[in-house]
């Protein structure tokens, strides 16, 4: 159904939805409101705590738009009562000709620290006029270009009325689970008359759409058991001699992992598995056994790294373990002639394992009787380049590797279409990090520690969320920090690395610092996925409550990977009980499994998977609220549809269609 069917909407209005990524009215239906404006509940700036977020009814008295530097912004001062504070709007500069002197309702994020007095930052506003002829709960939806909050509350309770909905779940699943009606979920998500109705449709919403995403999983999962083309003749003895090679023994959960992989190598179909496991336990030498028995039984292996770092540490630590089966390293940087003379051993065979970036996909680079493929560092790859990887050789087995702790359920969504196996221990020499939580006012005590660090030989990582921080200058760039501690460290050799730099630059940086030639790295995130450094035993966050649970203890395991004591400090300025909430789980705990449950529990299934996905479809469950009993509900419904007991040549159809969508994004 077109959006200009509907009223008031101009070919002109639709460009703008299209913006939204809406082109139709049940997109329309999609378009999940970001956040509601509660009109029962309002609140005043002058009792709001910092960061906290209040709908406060005001009058502007005037509003201009300040040109400073190459950043201007529009800001407002406003009343209430008889206390002034100012509004602030950066990169709007439109909102400047909506906004006249008169009576609104502002909703956003109160900035009230260091005595400066309270303002708000980028608030949405609706005139008082408008909100008065209003009642109960508003939602406030993401906008784009020309589009109002009222263009868009009018066009989607229009399709609402228009756009037929209906539940794909068989009819007497629907009545056994006791589900609601999705049209009504969709109407009181857009429409709700209390904060329970958005959480129930939220759910209902969120139950339908992983249903079908892990009914698309098992419709393809099923139509891809593919009959074993390579034959493994390595013995269960000779893997587990070799797994006795490496100077420390296998933790329990590493040696299941063998069994299971060495079961799908000799079984009758082709092997397709995840290897998921927490930071540090021991993923990569659980991949060199999976290579053993793959170039051990006579064929050739491939591995996949996102970084050219990895890569290379990769490729060393291959070298070393099989020095008789010709290891080759692969990345955009290797000279012309080095590439063409690797890719001709790899074609000929000369050379059994190539490692490497990207350019290992490339379509000039070919094997003689390429048999497994790892990808390393999973969730930085998509199915497409594991794909095109795979088939660069007749019935590959693959197995994939991620170092991000997903719980359970959430690995179902993720990773359905593959078998799973995870490793909770790590190696009994690793020691715990310690994990504090560090206010500005000690600031100065932490970094004048470590500096000492630094002086005994030591090496510490700052990693800062944003390359140019934030426009309402509460975030510190990272070349600001950078810049900053050279002044505060004089003592310590300071290296800076960000994402705009070039690949070469990154790399060379991260070697320096490999190589002690640097106390201290001074990065954005790019850290997350790197190489090995023994002696950095200090990981500082800024910001931290910027973070992500599970990013932030990826992060934090860039530390403790040798034997040294090893701390990670937690920098923010906010005090709300939400981030002190996040914060606090991180400090008490070190299993990365039990921190991703927390933070599902904590922020909730939508924003957990929005913030994981780049894909359309899972992006617009961001914005939903609900729990993740959800996702439980969801499998156990697809179980009972898929048990035979169902007609569902219709669910497998719009499944391979969900699929289709997917298949390219669903694993970025």
């Amino acid at each position: 159904m077109k959006l200009t069917d509907l009223k008031y909407i101009s070919d002109k209005r639709a460009e703008q939805f299209a913006k939204l990524g809406v082109t139709s009215q049940e997109g329309l239906l999609r378009l999940f409101p970001r956040t509601y404006l509660d009109l029962t509940n309002v609140g005043s700036i002058t009792e709001a705590r910092h960061n906290e977020i209040v709908l406060v009814p005001c009058e502007v008295v005037s509003a201009t738009l300040v040109k400073y530097a190459r950043r201007p912004f529009v800001k407002a001062v406003c009343r209430q009562g008889y206390n002034y504070f100012e509004a602030v709007w950066f990169n709007q500069p439109y909102v400047l000709g909506r906004l006249k002197a008169g009576e609104y309702f502002f909703y956003g994020r109160v900035s009230n620290r260091y005595g400066m007095g309270a303002s708000m930052v980028n608030p949405v506003f609706e005139s008082a006029d408008k909100l008065n002829n209003l009642q109960g709960i508003m939602p406030v939806y993401p906008l784009s270009g020309g589009l109002t909050q009222g263009a868009v509350r009018s066009a989607v309770r229009q399709a609402l009325k228009n756009v037929h909905t209906e539940s794909i779940i068989p009819y007497q699943l629907q009545k056994k689970y006791n589900l609601s009606d999705l049209k009504g979920a969709y109407f009181r998500i857009h429409c709700p008359e209390s904060m329970d109705d958005i959480t129930a449709a939220g759910e209902r919403i969120a139950i339908e759409e992983y249903f079908l995403l892990v009914c698309a999983f098992k419709v393809v999962k099923g139509d891809r058991e593919i009959a074993r083309v390579n034959r493994y003749s390595v013995t269960g003895r000779e893997v587990a001699d070799f797994v006795s090679s490496f100077p420390f023994e296998f933790t329990n959960g590493q040696k299941q992992a063998v069994r299971e992989i060495y079961a799908d190598l000799t079984s009758p179909r082709v092997m397709n598995r995840l290897l998921q496991g927490d930071v540090g336990c021991g993923k990569t030498a659980v991949a060199l056994a999976a290579i053993y028995m793959a170039v051990k039984s006579g064929y050739q292996a491939a591995m996949l790294s996102p970084t050219e770092v990895l890569a290379r540490q990769n490729a060393e630590q291959l070298a070393r373990r099989f020095p008789d089966f010709g290891v080759r390293y692969l990345s955009g940087s290797t000279p012309a002639a080095e590439k063409r003379s690797i890719k001709k051993e790899i074609k000929d065979g000369t050379a059994a394992i190539l490692c490497g970036t990207h350019a290992v996909i490339q379509g000039d680079v070919q094997f003689k009787n390429l048999s497994l493929v790892v990808c390393d560092e999973q969730q930085r790859f998509g199915v497409a380049q594991r794909s095109a990887l795979a088939e660069k050789g007749e019935g590959c087995d693959c197995l994939v590797m991620s170092a991000t702790p997903i719980p359970r359920t959430l690995s179902l969504v993720f990773y359905g279409d593959l078998d799973i196996t995870t490793i909770r221990e790590k190696p009994r020499s690793r020691q715990e990090i310690s994990t504090s939580i560090i206010p500005r006012n000690k600031y100065a005590d932490m970094l004048a520690w470590i500096e000492g660090e630094a002086k005994k030989g030591r090496q510490a990582y700052f990693v800062c969320p944003k390359i140019d921080g934030d426009d309402e200058g509460t975030v510190m760039s990272v070349t600001e920090l950078y810049e900053e501690l050279q002044k505060s460290m004089p003592t310590a050799r300071i290296a800076l690395l960000h994402g705009r730099m070039k690949d070469k630059e990154k790399n060379a940086v991260m070697e320096a610092f490999r190589d002690k030639q640097y106390d201290c790295l001074v990065s954005t995130t790019v850290i997350e996925v790197g190489i090995d450094v023994p002696d950095a035993t200090v990981m500082v966050i800024c910001d931290a409550d910027r973070f992500g649970l599970s990013q932030l203890h990826q992060l934090r395991g860039r530390v403790g990977r040798g034997s040294l004591k090893s701390y990670c400090f937690l920098l923010t300025d906010s005090d709300t009980d939400a981030a002190r909430e996040r914060l606090s789980v991180l400090k008490d705990n070190s299993d990365g499994f039990a921190i991703a449950e927390s933070d599902l529990r904590i922020r909730g299934g939508g924003d957990f998977m929005g913030t994981r996905q780049s894909g359309r479809i899972l992006t617009e469950l961001k914005n939903l609220r609900f729990p993740a009993s959800a996702i439980f509900t969801a499998k156990a419904i697809s179980d009972e549809a898929f048990s035979g007991a169902y007609e569902i040549s219709e669910l497998r159809r719009l499944a391979l269609r969900r699929y289709e969508q997917l298949k390219d994004i669903v694993m970025n």
